[in-house]
């Protein structure tokens, strides 16, 4: 081997160090991306927009639910077989039933606070711990597009304990919000009149760019690039592209009435997504935008506006 192939071979030698290097260190940043987005799990990555309340507002309302006698409503889930967990507060005399599903990272018991105004409404209520969450199984989080089938089993199976008379009403906050209009696009029973979604997003691959870029920094061609390797990982282990799991694309599909509510100060899921979501739906419906509220604090700024619009809608449809 002469000098230049020499030279060549240890230049090609380089080069083939250095892909291997930036691959694995590629496949290690999607993994753990991955993991935080995907996996159950307490999630630190909620901590940047939590924050400290002196005074509750809602204080009453979930010391209510602490209290509060529940059943506890177990099931399978529609893909999967994980076994689901619920908790179901009656109200007196009542066929409304309205189903809340939370938020990610959360779980049924952090809904409290909703329970109590919908429950005072004079609602059944039915709070699911969604896949992957609080005390119900579940490998990966689906941020609505597989649980979208859960909430219909959650349904049926309240219409089959309780009666064909039931007048429900789904309602969710952030990821639950995003899984109440995604739930708008597939068929549901008649007993479902109403949705009422909270600040949740126009699809998972357009939350993850946020997040990419406002949580880890990124600009924007390498969010694109990386949401995009995540959207691969997402098919093979969910068997979803990101962009598959579109709320916009669900609510075109919606002929209910639909209540949209988004907090006007939201930095996690950005406000301007609620007018697409809104623009989108092809039902009746109604938006309110609350003007000072960050994310999922809507209910906690303006508590008596809140429960106020939210009654006011669902009069015209139940």
């Amino acid at each position: 081997m002469n000098r230049n192939e020499k030279k060549y071979k240890k230049v090609w030698l380089t080069i083939g160090i250095v892909v291997a290097v930036l691959v694995a260190l590629i496949g290690a940043g999607e993994a753990y991306f991955f993991n935080v987005a995907f996996t159950p799990g307490e999630k630190s990555v909620l901590n940047k927009y939590s924050h400290n309340t002196k005074k509750d507002p809602l204080a009453a309302k979930k010391k209510w639910y602490a209290k509060v006698k529940k059943q506890h409503w177990y099931m399978k889930s529609a893909t999967s077989d994980y076994r689901l967990d619920a908790n179901y507060i009656p109200a007196k005399n009542s066929h409304k039933t309205v189903v809340i599903l939370h938020g990610f990272g959360n779980n049924k018991d952090t809904m409290g606070s909703y329970a109590g105004m919908f429950h005072e409404l004079g609602y059944n209520v039915l709070l699911p711990d969604s896949r992957a969450h609080g005390q119900s199984q579940g490998k990966y989080i689906g941020y609505g597009w597989p649980e979208k089938y859960d909430v219909r089993k959650w349904v049926e199976k309240d219409i089959a304990k309780e009666g064909k008379n039931q007048k429900i009403v789904i309602f969710g906050v952030s990821m639950g919000g995003a899984t109440t209009m995604m739930t708008s696009g597939i068929k549901m029973p008649k007993q479902v009149k109403a949705y009422i979604e909270d600040c949740g997003y126009t699809s998972v691959k357009d939350e993850f760019l946020h997040e990419a870029q406002d949580l880890y920094h990124m600009p924007k061609p390498v969010a694109t690039v990386a949401v995009d390797l995540l959207s691969l990982i997402s098919k093979g282990n969910l068997g979803f592209y990101l962009e598959d799991a579109s709320s916009v694309k669900s609510v075109k599909k919606n002929d209910k009435p639909m209540f949209f509510i988004h907090g006007g100060n939201d930095p996690f899921v950005p406000t301007k997504m609620v007018y697409a979501n809104y623009k989108a739906d092809k039902g009746p419906k109604q938006i309110w935008v609350a003007k000072k509220a960050t994310h999922a604090r809507s209910f906690e700024t303006y508590p008596k506006e809140y429960e106020e619009r939210i009654d006011q809608f669902l009069s015209k449809y139940l």
